[in-house]
């Protein structure tokens, strides 16, 4: 039975974790009565995506909120009025067991603000973690937070007992950091980053070599940027992305969308300017697209067009900026090329490219295939006797795509409101 005690520690704390956006949230207040079944009072669970697509819950929540930090963006600053709490290391532990015996969760996200030190903070993470490991068997999902600042040997450990580490950049600049969290610097996650990516790549390595060998962050690391609290336009933000994929091997960066906490620090946007949730969305497919389609940066956002176009998703901001490449012809374009058809996915273009060698693809072809055939008919070609509506002007393309949403949308929303008359 979970004391009430610990519980008032698990609101606190689950509240205080849901800024990090490395998994999303996903509680409700359904409570328990009349002797029913079940409660959906679960402070802290949250939802994460595995590789193969699983969607896992996981425990979030923070080890502590006092922190000896004053960053201006985060809700745990020293100086902000919020109630305190923190976790013993057995109150992690058995809170874990115990949703997990009930089938709540499959795993747990553990951050924790800064208290007395770095090392300090991140030797009793590290002992939770060990704990589930080899004292209670424990063969769940484990993120932890490394935190900057801690020593080698103590990340290294980390890495031994946790699926995935992650240490958040924060900021997209320098400038920007010193700005609203003046104690810390990109040095300090810049360093560990690269000694865990190290340490990844030796124990991979290792592990060729001598098959029981153990594990070290088998999930790799990850980190967050909060936008909107500075000016950094969305060329910086995935400029600095990128870097982390390029020189880190990071497996993700996530986008945290600044949100107002208080209004008493005028380093910040005034309170009630959060960060439209299109912009993190808006972020993300941008990421995907550099991630998995083989785009640069500077192909995306640059010096002319420093933000994405909120409109519209990057891929067709793309498309509509670089018109001389199309119409491209579906039954002979090389995959890469295919990929970068507004409307067809990632999957989809791997099965025209397979499905063409048998017979010449065609546009229900197409649809049959998953394609978003309204939106991709605008770039592609099939034979050349085959009308193709290249000469229309990018203006014209966008305004036909927006209208055909904005009327997908209406409908259905009439046809869920017809459910109820």
């Amino acid at each position: 039975m979970i004391q009430q005690r610990v519980m008032e520690k698990l609101e606190i704390l689950a509240d205080a974790a849901k800024y990090d956006v490395s998994c999303s949230s996903g509680q409700s207040n359904r409570k328990n009565k009349d002797k029913g079944i079940g409660d959906s009072k679960g402070y802290g669970i949250c939802h994460a995506f595995t590789e193969d697509g699983r969607c896992v819950s996981l425990l979030k929540i923070l080890l502590t909120n006092y922190c000896i930090f004053d960053c201006g963006y985060c809700v745990s600053r020293k100086s902000n009025d919020v109630k305190r709490a923190a976790f013993t290391v057995d109150e992690v532990v058995e809170l874990t067991i115990n949703f997990y015996r009930r089938n709540y969760i499959e795993g747990l996200f553990l951050s924790s603000g800064i208290f007395d030190s770095a090392d300090f903070t991140m030797e009793r993470l590290i002992k939770i973690a060990k704990k589930l490991r080899t004292e209670k068997n424990f063969n769940g999902y484990i993120h932890l937070k490394a935190i900057p600042g801690s020593s080698d040997d103590l990340i290294r450990e980390a890495g031994l007992y946790a699926d995935r580490l992650s240490l958040n950049i924060e900021m997209p600049t320098e400038t920007s950091l010193k700005l609203l969290a003046p104690e810390k610097k990109h040095a300090d996650v810049i360093r560990p980053m690269e000694f865990l990516r190290e340490e990844i790549l030796g124990y991979k390595e290792e592990k060729k070599l001598i098959k029981n060998s153990p594990l070290f962050a088998p999930a790799g690391q990850s980190t967050q940027m909060v936008i909107g609290a500075t000016k950094e336009n969305d060329h910086e933000i995935l400029g600095m992305a990128n870097y982390f994929y390029e020189k880190m091997n990071l497996k993700r960066v996530y986008y945290s969308g600044y949100v107002p906490i208080s209004n008493d620090d005028n380093r910040l946007p005034t309170i009630g300017t959060a960060v439209p949730i299109i912009r993190e969305n808006r972020l993300y497919q941008a990421d995907w697209l550099i991630r998995y389609y083989g785009f640069n940066v500077n192909e995306i956002v640059g010096t002319e067009y420093p933000n994405l176009d909120l409109d519209i998703d990057p891929k067709l901001g793309w498309a509509l900026r670089n018109l001389h490449v199309f119409p491209i012809d579906i039954n002979t374009a090389d995959l890469e090329l295919i990929k970068r058809v507004p409307g067809i996915g990632f999957l989809s273009a791997s099965k025209i490219v397979a499905a063409r060698k048998f017979k010449m693809i065609l546009p229900e072809h197409l649809k049959k295939m998953g394609v978003a055939y309204t939106r991709a008919k605008f770039f592609l070609t099939f034979t050349k006797s085959f009308t193709t509506q290249k000469d229309l002007m990018g203006s014209q393309i966008k305004y036909q795509i927006l209208s055909q949403q904005n009327s997908k949308y209406k409908a259905d929303f009439s046809n869920q409101l017809s459910l109820f008359q």
